[in-house]
């Protein structure tokens, strides 16, 4: 009788600990783990003490178990905790050039090799000219605007 005591603590412990390691603690895999080997030692020793019925009777009946468990905690939305709820629409950089238009003057703050940073009005943005060196200081404008890619030019070159 008392080792049919020990194959069930070892079966239902290592199917508890089975689903600590999916509900508590994920990702670390040792309590799984643990779960896992002494659920095995508890199906062993029953197929070495008792015979292969009843192994396959303890077999079956931690798999079947392990389903029902499954199939409720699906059916009572235990798993909906540990789902992600929003979803993010946003982009990068979005809204970056907003109160920038085509010709609007600004003033290069370091070089554009040919990318470097200017400033239009009081925010400071990354811009591009179309290839040549443009020193800091230097008065420029807006000559295209995509997105976010902003291309400047001198302000006296046409």
């Amino acid at each position: 009788m008392s080792d049919w005591i020990t194959i069930i603590l070892l079966v239902v412990i290592g199917l508890a600990l089975i689903y600590v390691e999916l509900l508590f603690v994920p990702g670390t895999t040792i309590v799984g783990v643990v779960g896992f080997l002494l659920t095995c030692v508890g199906v062993y020793l029953t197929y070495e003490n008792h015979g292969s019925t009843a192994g396959n009777y303890v077999l079956v009946g931690s798999f079947a178990v392990s389903a029902i468990a499954i199939y409720f905690s699906f059916k009572s939305k235990a798993w909906e905790r540990y789902s992600l709820k929003g979803s993010n629409n946003t982009k990068v950089n979005d809204g970056y050039s907003e109160g920038l238009a085509l010709e609007m003057a600004g003033v290069a703050i370091s070089d554009l090799k040919p990318i470097g940073k200017a400033e239009f009005g009081e925010k400071t943005y990354e811009v591009t000219s179309p290839g040549f060196y443009i020193e800091s200081g230097s008065k420029i404008k807006i000559i295209h605007l995509v997105g976010n890619r902003i291309t400047v030019d001198l302000l006296n070159n046409n």
